[in-house]
């Protein structure tokens, strides 16, 4: 962390206790020993769409929206230097509500729109597809930049169709978003298959033979078990919470988190109001089916203001109830399969969680968590060796998957029956 950075957090806190009477001593030097810690093992973050909010919010111009300064929402460079992130997976979303044609082809349009970003700041963001990339982006004072396909209906139940956006940088597939697919049951959707079918299973399987990590989040409690039965690799949840705490249907059951922990996999917490807070939740909550339907954001907005003038103001959630999260993942699953998947998505307002409103906050996360005794090695798991670790075994598992098999000819119209 620059001199520069560190000033601008203490002046932020400094304010802060000017205008609400906190952040005393106790607060800065926790803010300051948060940034000693990130200094060490910068921040890794599963799920931010920016690339969503180019595309939707500025038809795609990734060269006019410029992250170089100070941006419109919640996600530029100088903030991202500012909160101390280190590698960042950029997710390449596109609604299920699409048809097969429009999803494939909305994919292909969003990993060109993530990558022209990437190259467009080749200063700040590095493209990076392994372990060792982000390593060497570290080295090199830049921030590593992966790809994570938010949606198993963009491969179009098409084993070919996931290997080459495997070529094309995506190493990490949510299974399912909104909507059930062919082969995989969403957690917001209605159950199709009671889990995964025989296709999901090969889906899975060429997932761990490649080297892409299998992403639970979305999917509903039968998904996440059938695929926790057949992982031949770590899995991980790009942008969950804990379901014990929020009775959010996306968030992940204490039973799930035992059976993460002996995979080996990790849980990443994030900061969407609903599933951090039990108030905010429960005056969300009719709002899913509507949204099922969207395809784009001036739709989103659009229900969301129509809802909003029906219930009211919504509740609150604060970087406390994000803190809650975390820590009950890592009493439940463990310190080693605990990390951070902000999800990030042009959000403002109150649909973001009250202390951590853009990148530039990550540090007084971390500070909110060495005030509840956590140690700077418990940090450093948490912010980015957890996660590491996962990939790299993610990494280790397809090396070996790789000798022993080929490349799955499954067709989807060829599974049997269940």
């Amino acid at each position: 962390m620059s001199g520069v950075s560190s000033k601008l957090l203490l002046v932020a806190c400094i304010a802060l206790s000017l205008l609400l009477g906190g952040c005393g001593k106790d607060d800065e030097e926790a803010l300051q020993r948060a940034q000693q810690i990130l200094a060490a093992a910068p921040i890794v973050d599963g799920h931010n769409d920016l690339p969503w909010v180019i595309r939707e919010k500025f038809a795609g111009d990734v060269e006019g929206y410029d992250i170089s300064r100070r941006a419109e929402f919640d996600t530029d460079i100088p903030r991202l230097r500012e909160g101390q992130v280190g590698t960042q997976f950029w997710s390449v979303y596109v609604p299920s509500s699409l048809t097969p044609l429009e999803a494939a082809q909305a994919q292909l349009e969003q990993i060109d729109i993530a990558r022209r970003m990437i190259a467009l700041y080749p200063d700040d963001l590095q493209f990076a597809t392994s372990v060792a990339d982000i390593e060497a982006a570290r080295q090199q004072g830049r921030i590593a930049s992966l790809l994570g396909m938010e949606g198993g209906h963009s491969i179009v139940n098409s084993l070919g169709a996931l290997r080459a956006y495997y070529s094309l940088g995506v190493r990490y597939m949510t299974l399912t978003h909104f909507h059930s697919n062919d082969w995989a049951d969403s957690a917001t959707d209605v159950a199709r298959h009671e889990g995964i079918t025989a296709f999901g299973r090969e889906v899975v399987r060429e997932m761990n033979r490649l080297g892409m990590m299998v992403d639970l989040s979305h999917v509903s409690i039968d998904t996440m078990n059938d695929v926790l039965d057949i992982a031949e690799a770590p899995v991980i949840f790009s942008h969950s919470s804990a379901r014990e705490l929020t009775d959010h249907v996306r968030n992940v059951p204490d039973k799930v988190l035992k059976r993460v922990a002996k995979n080996g996999g990790v849980v990443m917490v994030t900061f969407i109001p609903a599933y951090v807070n039990e108030d905010r939740r429960e005056w969300e909550d009719g709002m899913i089916p509507l949204l099922k339907t969207v395809k784009t954001e001036a739709e989103w907005e659009e229900v969301g203001k129509a809802y909003r003038k029906e219930h009211g103001k919504p509740p609150l959630a604060t970087l406390e109830d994000v803190a809650d999260h975390i820590e009950h993942v890592a009493d439940v699953a463990g310190i080693d399969h605990v990390g951070i998947g902000s999800d990030f998505y042009g959000a403002e307002g109150d649909d973001l969680v009250e202390g951590l409103e853009d990148v530039s906050r990550f540090p007084y996360l971390v500070a909110e968590l060495l005030q509840r005794g956590w140690s700077d090695e418990d940090i450093a798991k948490l912010t980015r060796t957890n996660l590491l670790r996962v990939f790299a075994e993610v990494e280790q598992a397809a090396i070996r998957l790789q000798q022993d098999r080929p490349p799955s000819r499954m067709r989807f119209e060829e599974q049997e029956d269940d």
